[in-house]
């Protein structure tokens, strides 16, 4: 089967290029399948993997999703392929994994803003992507996004499966967790004693910074920590911001922030904690790599990643809109050692079962699937 595979950047930072990229490099193995990439840019070449380079519009920005999808249409059209499977918001895709939520569903409720010209475009280019002359087979990153692409697009349902991103295992297990405790602690000024709270992002507002902050404030301040609560602050965000919160809080001394870090699995194998109490998050890969070190993580129910959680045994999920003391029984309630440890092994065990090798597979699957049946119309629009 020959399969055109179309995203705007291939590999490099981000869910939807990691995605890609991790599937597609497997993908790529398989002796009946020849992948082919449609991007703008791309961050190395796998072996396997042929590129084609899409070109990208300047400006005027309001057109560009207008300008991907017909010339992405355009270029694929040249190849002939059996299966065309996007990353993005295209025309005439057979396979569509959906990263995100409906877009005005994002603008107007998860950010409260009004809808511009470019989300307008890109909300237009959506709907005919999946309500055109071919219907896709949905592939929702997460039950939350398959609930809100629902509210808008009720009739695809026969055609959705949830099917969740991976992680990488060897990236934790060749490791020396020990030495990276050990190392990174020494690095930031951190006790072998001291409990280290895990944040990694690249929002510190949407995934809530201020309210895991908020939350260690009031554990140090009821004085269940006996003085070990730290901090560890991985990512890029408006860190002089957060730093002013700490102190207002009287725990300036307890945050420390990293900065963004290309070794990150490190700072998951040197703490105790992850904490990612986002106000929206799709998915949430941290959730999954923090689970793949053995750590139990504390999120809501606004994150994705909580279809893989179970409840107090590999992970907390809190409310939709927890507040400071909902966020500091979470944290207290891991103070234990043990319930931290047991915990921990549930949360990789887990992740042990979404390896990107699984991910690659069911891909695979629904390929295989869509090129047996014929191309869908829609109906009940």
């Amino acid at each position: 089967m020959k399969i055109a595979v179309v995203i705007p950047k291939y590999g490099g930072l981000g869910g939807a290029e990691g995605f890609a990229f991790e599937t597609c490099r497997r993908l790529a193995l398989q002796s009946d399948l020849n992948i082919h990439v449609f991007a703008h840019r791309w961050y190395g070449e796998d072996a396997g993997v042929t590129f084609h380079r899409i070109p990208f519009l300047p400006f005027p920005r309001s057109l560009r999703p207008v300008f991907f999808a017909f010339t992405a249409k355009r270029a694929v059209a040249e190849g002939r392929f059996d299966l065309v499977h996007s990353h993005d918001r295209i025309f005439g895709m057979d396979v569509f994994t959906m990263h995100g939520i409906p877009h005005s569903t994002w603008i107007r409720e998860a950010r409260g803003k009004r809808l511009s010209l470019f989300d307008r475009s890109l909300a237009w280019v959506e709907k005919k992507g999946v309500s055109g002359s071919i219907i896709p087979r949905l592939l929702p990153v997460s039950s939350l996004v398959k609930e809100e692409l629902l509210r808008v697009y009720p009739f695809l349902e026969p055609l959705i499966k949830v099917l969740h991103p991976g992680v990488s295992l060897e990236r934790f297990s060749n490791q020396d967790k020990d030495l990276c405790r050990s190392e990174i602690r020494s690095a930031h000024g951190i006790s072998e004693t001291d409990l280290v709270v895990l944040f990694v992002g690249m929002n510190f507002e949407i995934k809530r910074l201020d309210l895991v902050l908020e939350g260690v404030a009031e554990v140090i301040r009821r004085k269940k920590d006996k003085g070990r609560l730290k901090v560890l602050v991985v990512g890029k965000g408006d860190s002089d911001n957060y730093r002013r919160s700490a102190t207002r809080l009287g725990i300036e001394k307890r945050v420390l922030f990293a900065g963004p870090r290309s070794d990150v699995e490190r700072y998951y194998l040197a703490s105790d904690i992850f904490a990612m109490p986002s106000s929206f998050d799709t998915f949430g890969l941290a959730v999954l790599e923090a689970m793949a070190a053995g750590i139990p993580a504390i999120i809501t129910e606004r994150v994705g990643a909580k279809d893989i959680i179970m409840q107090g045994k590999s992970g907390i999920v809190l409310s939709r809109h927890p507040d400071k003391d909902e966020m500091a029984g979470s944290i207290e309630s891991l103070l234990d050692r043990e319930i931290r440890i047991s915990m921990g092994k549930e949360a990789r065990a887990t992740a042990s079962d979404h390896s990107w090798d699984r991910v690659a597979l069911e891909i695979r699957n629904v390929y295989l699937k869509a090129h047996e049946q014929t191309r869908i119309r829609p109906s009940g629009k």
